[in-house]
């Protein structure tokens, strides 16, 4: 399959600033340089972390310090910086450098030796090694100024120091995506509908997104003016890649149906790529002169890294996009999803999710069956669409809604356990899971928080990764997992609404 996501992290680069300062004379500066940049290069050589790792100058004076956070603001391949205080870097040169950074910040609290050779400790080795408080003195400080960063310690050998600077590079990539993209809308939400709505202008200032209507029209102008030559070699790429019903297939009496899909990807793709957009929606409700509502285009573009929302959904479109981002390289996959219905038999209680026809299929190994069903909503067509079961294993669901003064991300943690019985009638592609810490528990946190009834379900990045890009993002992020209790959930909610208010500027 052609794709749209070309690696999101190749040419990126995450700085690794060092300080310390020149008290302690050239020689042990010498040393500083040396071991910081063996430091720098274990992260560098990890395959957990998917960013290129640069080492920079060490860091002595407060001039410099502000000079490598401006640097690092304008420098478009930057994504974020890892700072460590080797030896003791005193924390008020570094005013002016926090204030003025405004790419993501990892700060990494590790020093150059694993294990301490303690019948050779002499003063030379205490001086040069401090990072044990020369951490602490730059954490005051980062503290201080309210300087949103992520915390991680442990030497850099450390395969869980490693995972969670490659946790955060991949937060921080998501945050750079999500800067300056495009997301085209073809029509509005779906008429009567609370969650798809929010303020996009906020979100162009929270999150660099910028979200904008098109006709529906434009569209089909382009869907109308694709060659059959292409569309040829679009069907034959389908029977090739999956397990196509007889009807669709050339000389089946559907055939011209299937042919209609790949018109529609083809067109889709073209508009998207002319007007550099990496995520869309479309609305049932609007579709102007297309024949068919999309589905197979829609589920093959977010397989090719388009960000996609339904019904007009431009926040979940925007989370499928930083969601493919984010999981770009690693096993699963993510996708538009709705909590359709539920399996509330006592002890097997768990959740059908789905949509209409639009499920990305990243979230399976197994090889879809093409297939055309009537849809019973939108007056068009019946559809062409993908049907498979998500593959089983751990997943998070993650909405995002407009709470009027700020946005919130609400994420679950689940596991797909698959349907309890075969499903011939349902001609969607699906996941069931279990989410955690239970059913009603998970329930009643979601809707105390006022989560979207649009998600994206990722299998490729877990918990961590959101809780960065959150970070990152300064975005409320409410939590459902294995510890909530609906009392605490509710509690951290009333906490979070006064903090998120007082954080305002005013």
């Amino acid at each position: 399959m052609s794709t749209h996501m070309t690696d999101p992290f190749e040419g990126k680069e995450i700085w690794f600033l060092t300080g310390s300062q020149d008290l302690y004379g050239e020689e042990t500066l010498a040393q500083v340089a040396e071991q910081s940049q063996q430091v720098a290069a274990l992260l560098e050589e990890s395959d957990a972390v998917p960013v290129r790792i640069v080492w920079k100058p060490v860091l002595k004076d407060s001039a410099a310090i502000r000079r490598a956070a401006l640097e690092a603001n304008a420098d478009d391949d930057c994504i974020g910086v890892i700072t460590w205080m080797h030896t003791f870097s005193p924390a008020k040169m570094w005013i002016a450098g926090l204030d003025a950074l405004r790419t993501p910040l990892l700060h990494l609290h590790t020093q150059a030796g694993v294990e301490l050779p303690w019948a050779d400790i002499d003063m030379d080795f205490m001086n040069l090694n401090q990072a044990a408080h020369g951490d602490r003195e730059f954490g005051y400080m980062a503290a201080r100024l309210g300087v949103s960063r992520k915390i991680v310690v442990g030497h850099a050998s450390d395969g869980v120091v490693r995972a969670q600077v490659g946790a955060w590079a991949r937060a921080a990539a998501g945050w750079a995506a999500l800067t300056g993209m495009k997301l085209a809308r073809f029509g509005d939400n779906m008429r009567g509908v609370a969650v798809t709505e929010g303020d996009k202008t906020e979100a162009e200032l929270r999150f660099g997104v910028s979200v904008n209507t098109w006709g529906v029209n434009d569209l089909v102008a382009r869907v109308d003016a694709v060659a059959d030559a292409a569309i040829d070699a679009l069907v034959a790429e389908y029977v090739e890649t999956y397990d196509v019903v007889a009807e669709l297939l050339p000389g089946g009496e559907r055939h011209e149906s299937l042919r209609y899909g790949a018109r529609q990807e083809l067109g889709l793709r073209s508009f998207l790529e002319e007007g550099g957009f990496a995520a869309f929606t479309t609305n049932f409700e609007d579709l102007g002169g297309l024949r068919q509502l999309p589905g197979l285009a829609v589920q093959r573009l977010m397989a090719a890294g388009y960000g996609f929302g339904a019904e007009g959904d431009w926040k979940t479109a925007i989370l499928v996009r930083l969601a493919k981002v984010m999981g770009h390289g690693l096993p699963g996959g993510a996708s538009l999803m709705e909590d359709y219905t539920y399996e509330l038999t006592p002890g097997r209680q768990k959740i059908l999710g789905a949509h209409m026809l639009e499920v990305c299929p990243s979230l399976t190994t197994s090889r879809p069956r093409l297939e055309i069903h009537p849809l019973g909503i939108g007056g068009r067509e019946d559809p062409v669409r993908l049907v498979f079961d998500a593959d089983l294993g751990e997943g998070l669901v993650v909405a995002l809604s407009d709470m009027r003064e700020r946005f919130r991300l609400v994420a679950n943690e689940v596991d797909i356990v698959g349907p309890d019985a075969e499903l011939p009638n349902l001609p969607v592609a699906r996941a069931v899971w279990v989410p955690r810490p239970d059913f009603t528990t998970s329930a009643r946190a979601w809707l105390t928080a006022g989560g979207a009834h649009h998600t994206v379900l990722t299998t490729a990045v877990g918990l961590e990764v959101f809780e960065d890009f959150a970070e990152i993002a300064r975005t409320e992020l409410a939590v459902i997992d294995a510890q909530t209790t609906v009392r605490g959930f509710a509690r951290e909610l009333r906490w979070n609404a006064a903090y998120f208010r007082l954080a305002q500027t005013l």
